[in-house]
């Protein structure tokens, strides 16, 4: 399987691939995990967010972003893998890619729970007590800004 990693604001998403990435979106977290919410946020539009997602073959197989929060730190969200792509280490690539781009700065995520110890191995520790999201049990996370040695 060839596989190639993307960056790029939304500006510089064309309209199929930005059709194709909401879609990977939907397909798992509101179908597959049975959420039905407003999956698009208006945040995926803010000038300050990144969207990194893996293709194969032109169609988008993972998927997260990068959000710049008011508090100067990133939040990565909405890690996501086609099913028939799962396995294969696509999410450790995106993770890697997207703390690439963080660099030394600190950065928060809401991880479902059962995902938590995966997390970790990023450098990330949960913050705070459990909180359902859409009824799946997540918990909050956050890898320190890194400093220079």
């Amino acid at each position: 399987m060839t596989t190639d990693l993307h960056v790029a604001r939304f500006d510089e998403l064309d309209a199929r691939t930005a059709y194709w990435l909401w879609q990977l979106r939907v397909d798992v977290f509101v179908v597959e995990q049975r959420c039905p919410y407003p999956e698009l946020d208006g945040r995926d539009i803010e000038a300050g967010t990144r969207h990194i997602w893996i293709a194969e073959a032109d169609q988008p197989i993972a998927y997260l972003r990068v959000l710049a929060e008011p508090n100067g730190e990133a939040r990565i969200g909405r890690v996501c893998v086609a099913a028939p792509a799962r396995g294969g280490g696509l999410a450790r690539q995106l993770m890697e890619a997207a703390l690439e781009r963080t660099g030394k700065q600190a950065s928060v995520l809401d991880a479902q729970t059962h995902l938590s110890g995966w997390y970790e191995r990023f450098g990330y520790v949960v913050t705070g007590p459990g909180f359902l999201d859409d009824g799946i049990p997540h918990l909050p996370m956050r890898r320190p800004a890194t400093t220079s040695t």
